[in-house]
């Protein structure tokens, strides 16, 4: 037998205010046709006022609970993927942790930026393999709209705020890739293109920053990588692209989403796409696309799900699993 982390609840939580691409029209040189044709976002959501990504994390938590049918006393840990954490320290896990009236197991925050998610999923993964945990609450929630260059067309459209939640639990397996659960995981970063994509700030400068990117240089990055990541986890499981029924990935462009898929000989049709509702919603957008798919019925048990991501330092990597 073979102990294997197997998602047991899914959730997620959107701000209230919907801001539409023709908002952006007043204030920059751009327009929805713009928008749409490079991105395919047609919206995205904002934190209110004062509203921060604990907040949402603690609101997608509570639905991902729900939803698996658990109280907060029977988590063993919270592992949260974030960059807009509410404060330099402590973590935002532990808040959620105390908001939720969790009073035991152990919380912790990943930075990983848009490939957050999955590096969290790997932690996780490696808790509960590892039998360190029964089952984990595991988070990507984000405000984004706090880093935002207002006066940049070219960043400021692109992202949005929100959170999702998936919990892990120890399940019992057969060793083989028919087992449900985490199959396989690859991670990699790389220094060397930090500037590409950024925030101009941090604590060592005293300021918060904003988002700076090289677009055309994160899309050639983005499309080799995120192809060769999902590769390399699948014959890590020893799968093929055949087995493959749904990939959910980051959720940051349509051409990115479409270009990687067409790397993966794997049919549009078979994509979890949800950018157009929620922009790039950085960590946060692959749970959320898990947790619409699952909600909508798409997602069954059983399907075979490859979901990878890549964002800022750069750090990339993929996660094989079996729903």
């Amino acid at each position: 037998m073979t102990r294997r982390a197997v998602v047991r609840g899914m959730g997620h939580y959107l701000p209230d205010r919907v801001v539409t691409n023709a908002e952006f029209e007043a204030s920059v040189d751009t327009s929805d046709e713009w928008i749409r044709a490079r991105t395919g976002i047609e919206q995205r959501h904002f934190a209110a006022e004062g509203q921060t990504t604990s907040d949402l994390a603690r609101r997608a938590a509570e639905a991902a609970l729900e939803n698996a049918g658990l109280k907060a006393d029977d988590i063993d840990a919270i592992v949260l993927a974030t960059s807009t954490a509410d404060l330099t320290f402590p973590s935002a896990a532990t808040m959620v942790q105390h908001a939720l009236g969790m009073t035991r197991g152990f919380a912790f925050d990943v930075q990983a930026v848009c490939a957050g998610f999955v590096y969290a999923l790997t932690n996780a993964n490696a808790l509960i393999v590892s039998g360190q945990a029964e089952r984990i609450l595991v988070i990507g929630a984000e405000t984004f709209s706090r880093i935002m260059d207002w006066s940049d067309r070219t960043t400021c459209v692109l992202f949005g705020d929100g959170a999702g939640a998936l919990i892990l639990e120890a399940q019992e397996g057969q060793g083989s890739s028919a087992d449900r659960g985490i199959l396989a995981t690859d991670l990699n970063s790389d220094g060397r293109h930090r500037d590409i994509l950024y925030v101009d700030g941090g604590v060592s400068t005293q300021s918060t920053g904003h988002l700076r990117m090289q677009g055309k240089e994160v899309f050639r990055h983005a499309v080799e990588k995120l192809a060769k990541t999902a590769e390399t986890a699948l014959a890590r499981a020893g799968l093929g692209h055949d087995d493959i029924d749904w990939i959910v990935p980051h959720q940051a462009n349509l051409r990115i989403i479409t270009a990687t898929a067409k790397k993966l000989n794997h049919p549009m049709d078979r994509v979890i796409v949800t950018v157009q509702d929620h922009g790039n919603t950085s960590a946060a957008s692959i749970p959320l696309a898990l947790s619409v798919g699952s909600a909508e019925g798409r997602i069954k048990q059983g399907d075979l799900l490859v979901t990878e991501a890549i964002g800022g330092g750069l750090a990339w990597g993929s996660v094989v699993l079996r729903w």
